[in-house]
């Protein structure tokens, strides 16, 4: 102390930068003080504004009224401007730019329209929209679309949900995708909604009650996003086929022991499984999942505003939100981080077009074999090719992600497609030479979605205009009578 007061009596200019130093030091902690005790009270202020909101509320809006920050963003699931390379949010008629969807589909509904999913927003609009849903449907259809689905299984129990026909519940079964579908109304902690991914785990022998945070931060994404499959002829009760394995072939051999069939190919009389979109199990097999990311992590990152912490709900492809999403863990650069991801999925995209491509070729062909008076016990063996190929196919291109969840196992999947078509085309190509059929077969032109849709016997003015008279009429009625009915009940329990 003697030492300082002696340089700064003979430099009285020290003293003054002291002194300046010192009030610039007071200032800042002064500052952070004043920030850290706003930020508390903002915090304060969020918990005394929470309203009560009740068990089964499935208005978004109403939860919107707490939580604000998390609705904002889950309101961009309406946004459908990006597009990546092979995904995105953008509405794209996925027959249109793949035709040979519509082959491969021939005799399901799906061969009739297919477009790429949309945000959680349109959960609602697209299901009602779609011609898949001109084909009689069970309400278990309903199931994840909406959190009115939780309300009216407490309401019906979910076994009587599952029996009942889609469009009976169609102005019950209203709001899109939401906040109830994963969260408790009175602690906000993440809970599951929907009885058939705890079934499939207890099955399993598994209590996902004794979850972590960080793996529910995936199990409620899993609750939809999985391979499933609507058991028993009058139940439709959902199903998920976990009980040999996650693996493709685990649920083959699930689906063979119990067998189902989704429907009879229209073309090669195959009896087929169609996948859903099995985006948990492949994510299961995957690099991410390995270093024990949850979903939520890369699809729903945190995010900062007026010094408050939380979940951005605007769910989405992270290559929309590289910054946030991936350069958390990842250094490089988000040009080189986007590159990376379309490398691998390019790669899986060249396998899948092979698959697809032998495929085709490969129902024509028993299509022909058929019509030449070929017999059951000779195209037995050829059609249990194409059942376990198209499978395999379909396990792939039906997921979410799939290629960059996990390329290797997609590679592996596809690969094991392409070898078992093949076989089947071998199989086919011996037996159309003894039925007198000249090789190689002329293939039909299916380049075009209307093509392709011609070829297999799709009258589709006919079909668009049945869906007109349904988009008219009976959504304004259903709508009509969800507001009334919400209107009189405002606090749905």
């Amino acid at each position: 102390m003697k030492k300082i007061s002696e340089s700064i009596k003979d430099k009285p200019w020290l003293g003054w930068v002291l002194y300046g130093g010192t009030v610039i030091v007071v200032f800042i902690v002064g500052l952070l003080a004043s920030t850290i005790i706003e930020r508390r009270s903002e915090s304060n202020l969020i918990i005394q504004n929470v309203r009560p909101i009740n068990d089964w509320e499935p208005r978004n809006e109403v939860w919107g009224e707490n939580y604000p920050r998390e609705y904002e963003t889950y309101l961009k699931t309406a946004d459908t401007t990006f597009a990546s390379e092979h995904g995105g949010s953008a509405n794209i008629d996925m027959l249109e730019r793949y035709p040979d969807l519509v082959v491969l589909w021939a005799g399901y509904a799906f061969s009739r329209d297919y477009n790429q999913s949309r945000g959680h927003y349109y959960a609602i609009k697209d299901i009602r929209k779609t011609l898949r849903t001109d084909v009689p449907q069970p309400a278990t259809c309903w199931t994840c679309k909406s959190p009115d689905v939780p309300r009216m299984m407490q309401q019906l129990g979910a076994a009587q949900f599952y029996k009942k026909h889609w469009d009976e519940l169609g102005s019950e079964i209203v709001n899109p995708i939401g906040c109830q579908d994963c969260h408790d109304p009175k602690t906000m902690n993440l809970r599951i909604t929907r009885p058939a991914l705890a079934e499939a785990f207890q099955r399993q022998g598994i209590d996902i009650t004794k979850s972590t945070h960080q793996e529910m931060r995936s199990l409620v994404c899993a609750q939809c996003h999985v391979e499933y499959y609507f058991k028993g002829k009058e139940e439709k009760y959902l199903t998920f086929p976990w009980d040999k394995g996650f693996t493709v072939e685990n649920m083959e051999a699930y689906y063979d022991s119990v067998n189902h069939v989704d429907w009879v190919h229209s073309l090669s009389r195959t009896p087929m499984l169609k996948a859903q979109h099995p985006d948990f199990e492949l994510f299961k097999s995957g690099i991410h999942s390995q270093r024990g990311l949850s979903c939520a992590d890369c699809h729903m990152p945190y995010k900062s505003e007026g010094g408050i912490k939380f979940t951005d709900h605007h769910v989405q492809s992270p290559l929309n939100n590289i910054s946030n999403s991936c350069q958390v863990c990842h250094r490089e650069s988000e040009n080189t981080l986007r590159l990376n991801v379309y490398d691998r999925q390019e790669k899986v995209k060249q396998l899948e077009k092979l698959s697809t491509n032998a495929l085709v070729k490969a129902h024509i062909e028993a299509k022909a074999a058929w019509d030449k008076g070929a017999t059951e016990e000779q195209m037995k063996p050829i059609l249990t090719l194409i059942r376990q190929a198209q499978w395999r196919w379909d396990f792939v291109a039906a997921s979410h992600g799939g290629a960059f969840h996990a390329p290797l196992e997609c590679a592996r999947i596809l690969g094991n497609s392409i070898q078992k078509s093949e076989d089947a085309r071998t199989l086919l190509a011996g037996l159309l030479s003894k039925l007198g059929v000249e090789l190689p077969l002329q293939i039909p032109d299916v380049s075009t979605k209307q093509k392709a849709q011609v070829y297999i016997g799709l009258k589709m003015d006919s079909l668009y205009k049945a869906k007109s008279v349904f988009i008219n009429e009976v959504i304004p009625k259903w709508d009509k009578e969800a507001l009334e009915r919400q209107n009189k009940n405002y606090g749905i329990k």
